[in-house]
């Protein structure tokens, strides 16, 4: 028995708000125990989650022990903080939870999506080395260089027409040659 045992909870809370060591660890002593049962059993058996929120509990109840103004019961007042803890901490696991399988596919795949897309610019470079080399230059230049119609006209002394038939041409050459594999990267 401590040496406060005697003392009702308004007795021991008024004590407490005077910074009495005694009665912060007689009410510590006299709760404790109930109110890691029931965070534990609100927490599907998580005792290391329940135990924090208890000792987090009680060291809130040390921090604002000057300023702590219970109207009612003590118990009550624990019982519906430990249940507003427990509420806060199962919707912070369900949504870690939601999180984690949310981004956990998104993790996994961007590596292996990643190495797709470098075969498939290893393959778009073997099939343009095998272009003739006017259709390789008209390429180069539009998808390289970033040239625009004209530009390739101009410089290669051809007409926009023929730009536009050389490049139609080499973009179904390249989707016939890479076909299975841009469906599967993209789809």
């Amino acid at each position: 028995m401590g040496l406060l045992s005697g003392y009702t909870d308004s007795q021991l809370v008024d004590l407490l708000s005077k910074d009495d060591r005694l009665a912060f660890t007689e009410l510590y002593n006299r709760y404790w125990d109930k109110l890691f049962t029931v965070a534990a059993n609100k927490l599907d058996k998580d005792l290391e989650s329940a135990e924090e929120l208890v000792q987090d509990l009680f060291m809130n109840l040390w921090r604002r022990r000057k300023d702590l103004r219970i109207k009612g019961c003590f118990s009550s007042y624990l019982a519906t903080a430990m249940k507003y803890k427990v509420i806060d901490t199962r919707l912070k696991k369900k949504r870690w939870q939601e999180y984690k399988a949310r981004s956990a596919p998104l993790i996994d795949t961007s590596t292996e999506e990643q190495l797709r897309f470098h075969e498939l610019q290893r393959r778009l470079e073997l099939v343009v080395q095998d272009l003739p080399e006017r259709a390789r230059l008209i390429y180069t230049l539009s998808r390289e260089s970033g040239y625009t119609h004209k530009q390739i006209g101009d410089r290669l002394s051809i007409s926009n027409k023929t730009v536009e038939a050389h490049l139609s041409r080499i973009i179904k050459l390249i989707r016939t040659k890479l076909g299975s594999m841009l469906h599967t990267l993209f789809f």
